[in-house]
């Protein structure tokens, strides 16, 4: 019999997909290229299932003879790989973003001597609104916590940008870009303790309680599905963080970074005249340690954050210290620099990965922002936290609507600053 390759994401089985495999069987041995969860990844957001559940679900269905896994999102490797006889698609693909793929799939079956069998797109079943549809019903805690894990598995870096609103977790959970390599988007949340306090007219002091923290990260929860990130401050005391660590993992939240600087808080990037006063290695190391067995899944993950270049130190001695914390149990590192230049973070992030190859490695490119994603990726960088960029972006707006109006003495003029009220009830879900 013809073997018939057929490519699938498989995370939704709908009429359409049942459609599709019946007419391939129909036609001869159905050879499935189911896409990796990395695949997928790299262009859409991440399966709800795995690439293993996936498959077990496709070699359930009737009609299907063998599934494969398809590791890129072209067709093209496999179709070289497994030369089927013909590989089938629907007829959406004559336009749109995959209108190139088409092309090159039908080049290499003319010089393979295959068939692409082409059949009408089943109406009225669109995957892109059933999983939008999917992700507005909302998501578990024990589902979004393990996220952040699954995704560091398939994609460097991860793009994590801060939220300190519901409102401004929105925009990280929906926005999204087509780009000629697939669709960018945010992988993730950063609950910023400074944007945080800021939003709230308050100094970004280790005065307030979890439970004050806890009831914005709650907003945001309550209306996004991507893993969240927890900027815990120093951890507080040892005996405190246990606590710390067993709230944020119930709560669903992916990770808490906690920094290794004692005394009276200040911002790291506040200037030179302030003095950075590092913890006790050793102390560090049992909160990191207590926080580790407070946990109870496998999934939660514990960063250790090094204030060591912010302090004036070498990368060397930071690296001594992130020696110290992964030993104690630390699931990755942050290393923060107010250094323009990001030279010192380069040194460190070579020495970082000469010694740990897979560890997740964290950066904060604040002031050696002319790095792109890719460069800080090939450093070594396994996530990017833009850590403070929409409160920052929020308050000049803002101002310039309240300037306009005192300008103006009405309305008027701060229209064209402002977005429309219809549009606002739209991006909140319920609200129209």
């Amino acid at each position: 019999m013809k073997t018939i390759y057929l490519g699938l994401r498989g995370d939704i089985i709908h009429p359409g997909i049942i459609n599709i495999i019946r007419e391939a069987a129909g036609r001869g041995e159905v050879l499935v290229g189911l896409l990796t969860d990395s695949a997928i990844a790299s262009h859409k957001r991440l399966p709800y299932l795995t690439w293993e559940q996936r498959r077990e679900v496709l070699e359930n269905i009737k009609g299907v003879s063998k599934v494969v896994p398809q590791e890129e999102w072209s067709y093209i490797p496999n179709l070289k790989k497994y030369r089927p006889d013909a590989i089938i698609h629907g007829d959406d693909w004559l336009s749109g973003p995959l209108s190139g793929e088409r092309e090159e799939v039908f080049a290499l079956m003319r010089e393979t001597g295959g068939e692409v069998i082409e059949i009408p797109y089943t109406q009225g079943v669109n995957s892109s609104a059933l999983n939008e549809s999917m992700r507005s019903l909302g998501t578990t805690p024990d589902i979004r916590l393990k996220t952040l894990r699954r995704l560091l598995d398939l994609k460097k870096p991860l793009r994590i940008l801060e939220a300190h609103s519901g409102l401004s977790g929105l925009i990280i959970e929906h926005l999204e870009i087509k780009k000629e390599n697939g669709l960018r988007a945010f992988d993730g949340i950063w609950s910023s303790s400074l944007t945080d306090s800021a939003s709230k007219g308050k100094p970004d002091i280790e005065a307030v309680d979890l439970t004050t923290r806890l009831q914005d990260l709650t907003n945001i929860l309550e209306c996004t599905t991507k893993p969240i990130i927890f900027d815990g401050d120093t951890g507080g005391k040892s005996e405190h963080f246990i606590y710390t660590v067993r709230t944020l993992e119930r709560n669903g939240v992916s990770a808490v970074i906690i920094e290794d600087k004692v005394g009276l808080k200040k911002n790291s990037l506040f200037g030179t005249e302030v003095a950075q006063e590092l913890a006790p290695i050793e102390d560090f190391c049992e909160k990191i340690s207590s926080g580790k067995r407070a946990q109870v899944t496998k999934e939660f993950m514990i960063i250790a954050r090094l204030e060591s270049l912010i302090a004036g130190q070498t990368p060397a001695a930071a690296l001594e210290r992130a020696h110290a914390y992964v030993a104690a149990g630390a699931d990755g590192v942050m290393i923060h620099s107010k250094e323009k230049s990001g030279e010192d973070i380069q040194g460190f992030c070579q020495k970082f990965r000469a010694e740990y190859r897979s560890l997740p490695l964290v950066l904060v490119p604040t002031t050696y922002n002319r790095f792109t994603e890719q460069e800080l990726a090939a450093w070594g960088a396994s996530i990017v936290i833009y850590a403070n960029h929409l409160l920052r972006a929020s308050y000049p707006a803002m101002m310039k609507a309240a300037r306009s109006i005192l300008e103006n003495e009405r309305s008027l003029e701060a229209e064209a600053l402002c977005m429309p009220i219809k549009e606002i009830l739209e991006l909140i879900p319920g609200g129209k």
